[in-house]
């Protein structure tokens, strides 16, 4: 579905971000007095990033033109997928406003450049949902000067915005350091190996209670999980836990339900997850037994000492793979990442330790 995010800063717009149906975008940017100079539309790349393919400026003479976006100056700049660039300048003479030219030098109205240039120059990444960061570059186009790390949280809703959302995902799965209001982060990837899956159903599910797991229909198949760590200056925990089923990015996001739950019954921020009264959460193939008698020798005992675990099946009986939860018991939402055409790309448990 379609979207808008303002980022701001010190209850100040800076961004106006928009996702469009097609996987089109657009940014709008503001200066220094909240009057939105800047237009960038993106559009997909072969390379699977965005091209920023149209940037409008408006220069403008005092805030009367402005309120009724009369503007003195207008320059689009376009780059076309293979490095060939267009810069038009456009004066309001007939306004009354102001026709000198944009650029020193130039005596036509409206001039016309073209050149070429280098498309590496002009992309950016696709970003997850939540994962903002990708536009602070934007920012400083238009004088806007990001500190050496950069903090994003989001601001209050209000009441009635409805169940959780996936706020974040993209940054769980970014290694690196980065400041938080809680203090400095360390993100770490780790491959826990691969979960096998023969009946086309991914259970998620606290290793202790298997009986009514949450499940997922996804291919069968051997597919890599992959660990998020935290560390803070408190430890280190699982941050969350994803197993990929494409190498393709995840378009949209939606909460695993079971068939008698309803999104439109959950309050501001709530959400159905996976119950956890164990301290551990673990992926496995929906047929997948445990021997309850084993669990404490097998599973819950070695975890004490180590994030991560697998206990395999005899091929091409399925395996389990289990780590511990950054929290403890609770609840914890399970997201289904999806491509663009509705495939599951991957499937992961969020524990809420937001980096």
């Amino acid at each position: 579905m379609d979207y808008a995010v303002l980022l701001s800063s010190r209850e100040r717009p800076l961004a106006l971000v928009e996702y469009w149906p097609r996987r089109m975008w657009r940014v709008y940017v503001f200066d220094d007095r909240s009057w939105r100079m800047q237009m960038i539309d993106l559009t997909p790349h072969s390379t699977g990033m965005l091209l920023a393919h149209r940037n409008t400026r408006w220069q403008f003479h005092n805030e009367q033109e402005y309120s009724s976006f009369k503007w003195a100056v207008r320059e689009t700049t376009t780059v076309s997928a293979d490095g060939m660039a267009e810069v038009k300048s456009e004066f309001a003479g007939p306004r009354g406003t102001s026709t000198e030219p944009l650029h020193a030098g130039s005596s036509d109205p409206s001039p016309v450049r073209h050149f070429l240039v280098q498309v590496e120059d002009f992309l950016c990444p696709t970003p997850e949902f939540g994962n903002w960061l990708v536009f602070v570059p934007f920012l400083a186009q238009q004088g806007h000067e990001p500190a050496a790390s950069v903090i994003l949280s989001d601001g209050p809703e209000g009441e009635g915005s409805g169940p959780l959302r996936p706020t974040g995902i993209g940054q769980l799965f970014s290694p690196g350091a980065r400041d938080t209001q809680d203090g400095p982060v360390v993100v770490e990837l780790v491959q826990a190996g691969s979960l096998r899956i023969t009946s086309g159903q991914l259970a998620v599910s606290d290793p202790g209670w298997v009986k009514d797991p949450r499940t997922v229909a996804v291919p069968s198949g051997e597919f890599p999980v992959t660990v998020s760590l935290l560390r803070t200056t408190r430890g280190v925990n699982v941050a969350a836990a994803r197993v990929t089923f494409l190498d393709a990015p995840a378009c949209e996001w939606e909460m695993a339900l079971r068939p008698d739950e309803d999104l439109g019954l959950l309050g501001e921020g709530a959400f159905y997850g996976v119950g956890v009264d164990t301290g551990v959460v673990a992926f496995l193939d929906a047929t997948r037994t445990v021997i309850e008698d084993k669990l404490d020798e097998d599973l819950f005992i070695p975890l004490e000492s180590r994030f991560i675990l697998e206990l395999s099946g005899t091929e091409p009986e399925p395996n389990l793979i289990a780590f511990r939860a950054g929290r403890g018991d609770g609840s914890y939402p399970v997201w289904i990442g999806r491509t663009d055409d509705g495939q599951v790309a991957c499937v992961l448990v969020d524990f809420q330790l937001h980096a």
